[in-house]
């Protein structure tokens, strides 16, 4: 049940309304922004709701069941607002998100809460993005627990890792830039993959405060996972961590913490569980 002002509670029996619908967006770094499909602005509870926008949604709807309500948001992208490259650089991931509707003649009659989850998948396409907005029961469609894997399944560095990261993470300034995935940093001598997997964080320039995966590293040389979200100049600076490939001997043998392997290495793969007399090999 939908709690609402009576003052907007009698807006709404009337034969015409002047409602307005508003978006609020609240990103992972504290940022809030406001969006609505009025003419003009309007300010909200001490935020500004933008009118020039082009936000559209899809049909809401809910039901009494668990089932997960889907809607997507379609907005134009803007150098005021939403970009590319903000959208790119994750910047949007997670955001909290919430959809009212307003009257907009007199807004200090209160809002009505439409839908309020998070930001899930982001897709950008001819000067416009889609957003999907995973309500508040997504989480109950999610898969709880574990499975079997030969591979860890901790993330490197975290609690059940046990590793100490901050021992394992270099500084280092471009030297040359050969496209948004590889860089260059000559005075890079480790061996061959001691960064492969790892993680690269800018602390300067246009991207910083930005991580990208690495993909491969040889001396001198990083190529990334995805290219950066912003152009990279040579004298930018970043730091960069070494990087697991889950298997147990690089965790024994590497990093000694084989106690702490989250996999199961040793348990036998589908092609055991698969072969007959024909196919059987030797142990």
């Amino acid at each position: 049940m939908k709690v609402i002002s009576n003052a907007l509670q009698a807006h709404l029996e009337q034969d015409v309304t002047t409602l307005a619908t508003c978006w609020r967006v609240t990103r992972r770094d504290g940022t809030v922004m406001g969006f609505t499909d009025h003419d003009s602005d309007l300010v909200v509870e001490s935020v500004t709701y933008e009118a020039a926008t082009g936000f559209t949604p899809t049909a809401i709807s809910s039901s009494a069941a668990l089932n997960v309500d889907n809607l997507d948001i379609e907005g134009l992208l803007d150098a005021g607002a939403i970009t590319t490259e903000d959208l790119l650089a994750g910047l949007y991931d997670y955001a909290e998100i919430t959809v009212f509707q307003v009257n907009h003649a007199f807004v200090g009659d209160g809002v009505l809460l439409l839908r309020q989850g998070w930001l899930g998948e982001v897709t950008c396409e001819d000067g416009q993005f889609i957003a999907e907005v995973r309500g508040l029961t997504q989480p109950l469609s999610q898969r709880v627990g574990e499975v079997y894997s030969p591979s860890c399944r901790a993330v490197f560095g975290d609690a059940r890792c046990g590793i100490n990261v901050a021992l394992l993470t270099q500084s280092g300034t471009i030297t040359a830039v050969t496209s948004r995935t590889v860089l260059l940093d000559t005075a890079r001598t480790e061996d061959a993959g001691t960064f492969s997997s790892g993680v690269l964080t800018f602390t300067s320039g246009a991207n910083a405060g930005l991580s990208v995966e690495v993909k491969e590293y040889t001396p001198g040389t990083i190529t990334l996972v995805l290219p950066t979200s912003y152009a990279v100049e040579v004298g930018d600076a970043y730091t960069i961590t070494e990087g697991c490939d889950k298997r147990f001997s690089t965790c024994a043998n590497r990093f000694a913490n084989a106690v702490n392997f989250r996999g199961e290495p040793h348990v036998p793969g589908f092609d055991r569980l698969l072969e007959t007399a024909a196919t059987r090999s030797e142990w």
